[in-house]
């Protein structure tokens, strides 16, 4: 495996791309199954999850062409019906193939999913919801078999508790559902508006897409489109708090600080100034440690968790106590220990962690648990005095697309290293 050097303690300077959020790209490329003809994605991200998901609709029928960020899919005809265990498992979003192949074929057999060890994170959600609109779903061996002889029909689907995918894998199934879905207490993050943008630009009939209550009008058949991927919030944010650990200002093309939700104004309560500019949105630390801030992960636009462990890291090097209540993911405080082996002092009870600043992180070897975890390390990296080795950054490459030669580029000093780890 390879693995990740980094020898910190140097300011960054310069302009990083931001790249287009993974999280919508996947859940564009699964609405390929919902018409017969080319969607084509522009600023897709180039990812071993886009990969991933590649593969798997590949085996389901669609012919794609990759060339720089756009992407052109085209599933003409839809060959099986099936999303294997050994595709599936690879990564979550690959789930959200059900609903689409459901809606268009009325039948699907697909796996259970995989993805990162962050807690349990069941499926439930889909399934009710696709049940709601007609669905006949049962499981066996592992594999979620679901039926739709007739078509599916509008429903009205509360969400006990918010989930983004639910939220989009419901609205993928009803747009050729027969018949007026709502959705309530919908998830709203920025992807779910890009989703809605992209699949009226299909020819479907969604409305209030990022509010808590969705309205899906079903048609009888979607278009092929072009649309642009937003921007990766999380990426943004990630790349935002690194001048937060490591000093210095970057320019962050293509941000928007207003994707970023809550995060942008603890940002900047921990001194991190964000100002939006033309093209993008800049990123400074205005003194010469962060303030230490309470946060409690939320779903958007809350604190979104997924900034919840680059934040930690900012913290380890900030000034005074911050307190981190994690609420959406449980064993989301994986990288608290390999924090700690680099000096950082964290104590963790349950959902809650406690982090004391210190002056200055040390280099050492470390292991990444995750995509955000890994993120985490990178900055923790950066701003420490020495040598960090990461390893498993395999996760990193699921999420961050040429991170290396983004950071190289504004002055850190980080390398891949072939082999073991």
């Amino acid at each position: 495996m390879d693995r990740l050097a980094i020898i910190g303690g140097r300011p960054l300077f310069g302009e990083i791309a931001i790249s287009g959020a993974k999280n919508s790209a996947l859940k564009l490329m699964a609405a390929a199954l919902l018409t017969d003809e080319p969607l084509v994605i522009e600023n897709t991200p180039r990812l071993a999850d886009i990969d991933t998901l590649l593969k798997l609709l590949a085996q389901h029928g669609a012919a794609y062409v990759f060339e720089g960020s756009t992407l052109t899919l085209h599933a003409k005809t839809i060959t099986s019906t099936e999303a294997p265990y050994d595709l599936v498992r690879k990564m979550r979003a690959s789930f959200n193939v059900l609903g689409p192949l459901l809606a268009r074929e009325g039948k699907a057999r697909v796996s259970l999913p995989g993805g990162c060890a962050i807690g349990a994170r069941p499926v439930d959600l889909h399934l009710k919801a696709l049940a709601a609109m007609g669905a006949k779903i049962d499981l066996d061996e592992g594999y979620v078999i679901a039926s739709a002889p007739n078509g599916l029909h509008g429903a009205k689907i509360d969400f006990p508790f918010v989930s983004v995918g639910a939220t989009e894998h419901a609205m993928l199934a009803a747009t050729l559902a027969k018949g007026e879905t709502v959705l309530t207490n919908a998830a709203r993050e920025p992807e779910i508006g890009d989703l809605a943008a992209c699949l009226n630009a299909m020819g479907a009939r969604i409305e209030n897409a990022g509010r808590s209550t969705v309205a899906i009008h079903g048609v009888d058949r979607l278009h092929g489109a072009r649309h642009e991927v937003i921007a990766d919030r999380i990426e943004l944010g990630s790349y935002a708090m690194a001048p937060g650990v490591a000093g210095g200002e970057l320019f962050l093309r293509n941000g928007r600080i207003d994707i970023l939700g809550a995060a942008a104004s603890v940002l900047e309560e921990a001194g991190v100034k964000l100002t939006q500019e033309e093209g993008g949105v800049r990123a400074k630390r205005v003194e010469n440690r962060c303030r230490s801030v309470n946060i409690v992960t939320q779903p958007y636009p809350g604190f979104f968790t997924d900034l919840q462990a680059q934040f930690m890291a900012m913290m380890t090097v900030a000034d005074g106590v911050s307190v981190i209540k994690e609420t959406i993911f449980e064993n989301r405080f994986m990288h608290a220990p390999e924090l700690a082996r680099m000096g950082a002092q964290i104590s963790v009870d349950g959902q809650i962690a406690t982090v004391r600043g210190v002056k200055r992180l040390k280099g050492a070897p470390v292991m990444a648990t995750d995509l955000r975890a890994s993120m985490s390390l990178v900055l923790a990296g950066l701003g420490a005095e020495g040598q960090t080795i990461i390893n498993r950054v395999y996760h990193l490459d699921r999420g961050f697309e040429r991170l290396e030669e983004k950071l190289s580029h504004c002055g850190a000093l980080i390398e891949r290293v072939k082999g073991e780890g």
